[in-house]
Formats: structure tokens, sequence, C-alpha cells
């Protein structure tokens, strides 16, 4: 089903177990990428050259949160339990990383959009045929966090000092709160 491997690989859940895995995990993922972006903004202001691309960045995260919000009522899905720390820690790295400066902020959005990347074609890999229209959402909005990545790297991403550094760093957590927000 994927466009990019273009086979269905099968998981070892439930059909109803998937789902409500990668809904979940995706409304948390989606959730915190707006905290994100909002403590980027709340750091630069309206005023910064970059604050009108970041608000794209995060209008399109707002569209995906709540297309996940609905999807949440409609598999009566269970959100993850851990949604504040998710409002917290979203908050702050967003904030921290505009503290750092703009290229900072946008290392930030190229390491989790490479993680979101290939997570979402991991999980439409995952589906099959019943699941087209969910597959079809999922691939619609990664690649919206694909150009996002790319805005990231157009602007100086990769230019940031210690980029290495932090990019793996944030790389590591958006994997481990993946994981956590599959099981809780």
């Amino acid at each position: 089903m994927s466009k990019m491997k273009g086979k269905h690989v099968p998981s070892p859940l439930s059909r109803e177990a998937l789902l409500d895995r990668i809904i979940r995990v995706d409304h948390a993922g989606e959730y915190g990428a707006v905290r994100i972006y909002e403590g980027q903004l709340a750091v630069f202001g309206d005023n910064h050259p970059m604050s009108s691309t970041i608000k794209h960045m995060k209008e399109q995260e707002d569209v995906h949160l709540e297309r996940f919000n609905k999807l949440i009522r409609d598999y009566n899905a269970r959100p993850t339990l851990i949604t504040p720390l998710w409002h917290m820690a979203g908050f702050a790295l967003g904030a921290g990383t505009a503290l750092l400066g703009t290229k900072a902020a946008m290392a930030c959005t190229e390491a989790v959009e490479e993680v979101i990347d290939k997570h979402y074609a991991e999980q439409i890999d995952s589906l099959d045929e019943k699941d087209r229209t969910l597959a079809e959402t999922l691939e619609k909005f990664r690649q919206e966090e694909v150009e996002h990545k790319q805005i990231a790297i157009d602007n100086g991403a990769q230019e940031t000092p210690g980029h290495g550094l932090l990019y793996g760093a944030i790389k590591l957590g958006v994997k481990a709160v993946i994981k956590v927000a599959e099981r809780i």
C-alpha cells in the first residue's frame, strides 16, 4: 500500500489493536508538533523573520491534530495517558531550540520530521486495503512533514553549531516518545 515500498508489511497486532496504536501515537505526535511550534512562536514572536513560516507549519499540524481528534472518536481509540507530558515537553523543546536561535529551531524541525516521515511510512506499510482511507490520510500528512523538513533545511538547520549532537538527541527523543505513546 505504501508509495515508498509498494508492499504490505503484516503486523503481529490484531487489526483493531494496530489501528488503536496508530491513531493513539499519531494523535500524540501531532499534539506534540503543535506544542513545539507554539514554543518556537512564543520565543520568536510575531515579528521574527521565521514567524510566518513557523505559523504555516503549525497551521498544517493543527489540521493534522484535528483529524486525529476525529479519528480518536471515530475509531473509539484510546489517547495516550501522558498528554500532559507532551504538553510541557513539546513546548519546552520548541522554546528551548528557539532560544538557541533560528537555525537550532530549524534543526529541531528537521530532526522531528525526519523521524515522523519514516514513522508514517512504516505505518502505511502496515495497513491493508481495508484501511485505504487512513493510509491516504497518513500519506498526505507524511508529505507535509517532508515539506517541513525541507523548509527547515532550506532555512539553515544543518548550519546549526553542534548540529549533529542536537539533531541526534532530538531524533532519539522523538523515537523514545513514539515508543511510549504506542504503549501508554
